[in-house]
């Protein structure tokens, strides 16, 4: 704020005190320590204000335990992290992070009676600190985790493993190591290639250039499908999204997974996926785009919205309207899921308070402007609620998880807002040929409401709709004041 953004203005007390009254309660720097009391005696900064801060603080130590004459935290060691209940839960997480973006065939998950020999492949095959991907170590109190199971010793307890890198790091600057790849894959049953980036390519203070795969790694996919035996599966490691089309489309190339970064036990969790010990159920938090997204806008520009009139797209699930590789929330599942919408609430009426003002808003040549377009949430009580109960079977041969998406979606006509919004999901566990019931509440404004190109958190009138994932269910919910 005093040194990097600058847009207020701030002395050294000006930036603390707004941070303190905002609710940041603890400094991790030193500007608290050096400044605050400046701020106090400065009229900035209330001690009332450093009171509650610090009433935060200590009841979060206190909910630890920290005071109850347990053992110091500094005493606790390895063996009391590393233990076996530890490291099945690092391995779960991972596994129910795992999204399928692919499986022709389908091709997944393989069986270890007919795919004995596994080529495994690519400059992630045996990926360790790679898998920890930000914020794992501390500079000023360095640790690691409690052990390794890379993606080649994972696979290793399914079947016989050929390991070559194809590339010597995630850069892939020239294809010398291609070759060993592309022999392994020749007399495999099955091809796992292991590719993505890594810190050195996506990280806090390091833009990527494109949206592409770094080097030579598309030539290194590519050959070694064209030379594999068996089916080929491609597993990314990445936290952005990558412009993997010319995958996508290749028929040799039948699976594809996106691990994240998985943590310390990704390997054994991408072998337990593809080997079907666990049926992914991941979806995607991110759109994927083709990758000439960055050429139709400035990478400086922080509008949200489309601009037809620029060519510019918009940005996110919510606003972007342009073709992608993959949308935000896709994922498969080596089951299948059918819904049933059992009840809802298809009406919200909002009661007017004595001075509440209507909002106005923006609507499309050919859409008539209600009386009331739009009320702030500020003036409403929100008291009202929608209701939507699904039923969820698993259709198919195998117990799966699936997670139930919600969104809403504004009136139409409305100009400048998003397509829809993310208004609540629950993951559930079904066995083969079971169902659940799943239940959702939506608080009316918080689910219905939209924010203007001012900045206003406001609810419109009108019939607003409520889509339940990729559009399997959806309803309508109408809108309406009184007095």
């Amino acid at each position: 704020m005093v040194t990097g953004h600058k847009f207020l203005n701030d002395s050294n007390e000006d930036a603390v005190a707004q941070t303190l009254k905002a609710g940041l309660d603890l400094d991790c720097g030193a500007y608290y320590p050096k400044y605050l009391g400046n701020a106090v005696n400065q009229g900035k900064v209330r001690e009332s204000n450093i009171d509650e801060a610090l009433q935060n603080l200590y009841i979060v130590l206190l909910r630890a335990g920290y005071f109850d004459g347990l053992p110091a935290y500094k005493a606790l060691g390895k063996n009391d992290i590393c233990t076996n209940r530890s490291i099945e839960l690092a391995t779960q997480v991972a596994r129910e992070g795992i999204t399928l973006l692919k499986n022709d065939g389908p091709t997944l998950p393989l069986n270890t009676a007919t795919f004995k020999t596994l080529a495994v492949v690519g400059p992630h095959a045996n990926s360790t600190v790679a898998m920890i991907g930000n914020y794992a170590f501390d500079p000023r109190n360095p640790g690691s985790p409690c052990r390794y199971t890379s993606p080649i010793d994972g696979f290793s307890t399914y079947g016989k493993v050929n390991y070559a890198a194809g590339c010597g790091d995630v850069k892939c600057r020239d294809a010398s190591l291609i070759p060993p790849a592309v022999e392994a894959a020749k007399t495999a049953d099955a091809t796992i290639i292991v590719t993505g980036l890594d810190l050195s390519i996506e990280a806090e203070g390091l833009d990527r250039l494109d949206l592409l795969l770094p080097g030579k790694q598309t030539d290194l996919i590519n050959q070694v499908a064209a030379a594999a035996k068996g089916p080929v599966i491609l597993v990314l490691m990445t936290a952005g999204g990558v412009d993997i089309s010319f995958a996508k489309t290749n028929p040799k190339i039948k699976a594809i997974l996106w691990v994240g970064y998985p943590g310390a036990e990704g390997g054994r969790a991408i072998a337990d996926v593809v080997f079907g010990q666990y049926n992914p159920a991941g979806r995607l938090p991110i759109t994927w785009y083709q990758a000439d997204y960055i050429n139709k806008l400035p990478l400086t520009s922080m509008q949200f919205r489309p601009d037809d009139s620029q060519g510019y797209p918009g940005r996110t699930y919510k606003f972007f309207n342009g073709p992608t590789v993959f949308p935000f929330g896709f994922g498969l599942s080596y089951t299948k899921f059918n819904y049933t919408l059992n009840a809802t609430v298809p009406s919200l009426s909002a009661k007017l308070q004595r001075f509440t003002h209507c909002h106005d808003l923006n609507y499309m040549a050919n859409k008539t402007k209600p009386t009331c377009p739009a009320i702030l949430v500020s003036d409403l009580q929100c008291g009202e609620y929608i209701e939507l109960t699904l039923v969820v079977q698993n259709v198919g041969g195998k117990v799966g998880s699936e997670v139930v998406l919600v969104y809403s979606k504004p009136p139409d006509g409305i100009t400048g807002t998003f397509l829809k919004q993310l208004i609540g999901f629950q993951r559930v566990y079904i066995a083969a040929g079971a169902s659940q019931e799943v239940k959702f509440v939506f608080n009316g404004c918080k689910s219905l409401g939209i924010v203007d190109n001012a900045g206003n958190n406001i609810l419109p009138f009108g019939g607003h709709t409520i889509i339940v994932g990729d559009g399997v269910a959806s309803f309508p919910v109408q809108v309406t004041f009184h007095n």
